[in-house]
């Protein structure tokens, strides 16, 4: 996919959305923009990978990548794809960096107004005005940050063939031949969180897929290795910022 320089291609445009109803899973190799974009979904859950850090992207929690910033999407089938492209010499940046957007009820109904064909230019004018001022960074930032030491690489291969595995860290630092203060060592050094902390967020990852199909909550939970719902929904609401149940009502 092509890779273009911030500003590279010249664009007529202050705001432009698109939608696209995912049939399959699918995903996007490394490429970036030469405008700012945000993306977030209608329906279902998606993420974008930057660097080392895995965004969550979901119905509430849109990402905005600034204009030329590489990355790569992955989209499971079945979610309903939303972006939106905005000119960097019309548009004043949300972050300098990748930042999580809360992807409010009423964001996402200007953006809609946007696709409208009988939108007139004042009426436009006054929308994207509105929309770049509800812009900005959400509090809660829903980042998985992959570990690629070959110390942490079989902790990695397990959380993502099973995300319920149940090895403490204990039993880690006896399987791996080392502390458990080297492994949380290594795991603040690489991702900036000790290992129960990383192991919600990955778990979160994958539950956050298993919602957006449908799956009942409990289910989720014990496919993630909660034992109760409760201990999955307060688990699942530090990561994101909002329940299970709120994430599948959206």
């Amino acid at each position: 996919m092509p890779r273009y320089a911030a500003g590279e291609m010249d664009v007529s445009f202050v705001i432009a959305t698109r939608a696209e109803d995912i049939s399959r899973d699918t995903f996007w190799e490394e490429h970036s923009h030469p405008t700012h974009e945000l993306l977030w979904n209608d329906r279902g859950a998606s993420w974008a990978t930057i660097g080392r850090r895995v965004w969550m992207i979901t119905p509430a929690a849109g990402l905005w990548i600034p204009a030329g910033t590489p990355h790569s999407g992955s989209v499971p089938g079945g979610t309903l794809h939303r972006a939106a492209q905005f000119g960097i010499h019309a548009a004043p940046p949300v972050s300098d960096e990748p930042a999580a957007v809360e992807a409010t009820p009423l964001l996402r109904l200007l953006l809609d107004r946007l696709n409208a064909d009988n939108l007139g230019s004042d009426a436009r004018s006054r929308t994207e005005a509105m929309v770049l001022d509800l812009l900005v960074p959400a509090q809660h930032e829903p980042i998985l940050q992959i570990p690629e030491s070959p110390l942490l690489a079989p902790i990695v291969a397990a959380v993502h063939e099973n995300p319920a595995d149940a090895t403490t860290l204990a039993a880690w630092a006896v399987r791996l031949g080392v502390s458990t203060r080297t492994i949380t060592r290594a795991f603040r050094s690489e991702t900036g969180v000790g290992f129960s902390q990383w192991l919600a967020a990955a778990r979160v990852r994958h539950a956050i897929v298993l919602l957006a199909r449908g799956e009942e909550i409990d289910e989720v939970a014990a496919c993630v290795g909660y034992h109760s719902a409760s201990a999955f929904g307060a688990a699942f609401r530090r990561v994101t910022g909002v329940s299970p149940g709120r994430f599948r009502a959206q």
